[in-house]
């Protein structure tokens, strides 16, 4: 029987079902990634995402209204991702 058949009909499953998606979500290359700012509805490449980045972080901005998408905390082992106004994350 196909898991994403039997996740569907369950009322609960673990996080173990989303594996296959995940890594085809993660798989490529990332900056070509589509960020959908939740803030304006911007589709963007996160290529072109403006981004403020020091020693400890990254904070990544929707180019067209500022708003903070994410912020990628990396002195941090293993690094964090923050959500903020990322509304939607898909593969190019």
């Amino acid at each position: 029987m196909d898991p994403h058949r039997r996740a569907a009909h369950a009322d609960h499953v673990d996080g173990n079902v989303l594996a296959g998606a995940l890594e085809r979500l993660f798989g490529g290359e990332p900056t070509g990634m589509i960020a959908v700012c939740g803030a304006c509805g911007t589709a963007a490449r996160i290529a072109e995402a403006w981004v403020e980045i020091d020693d400890t972080a990254a904070i990544v901005r929707c180019r067209s209204c500022t708003k903070t998408l994410a912020t990628l905390m990396f002195a941090d082992e293993p690094p964090r991702l923050v959500v903020s106004a990322l509304g939607e994350l898909r593969g190019s």
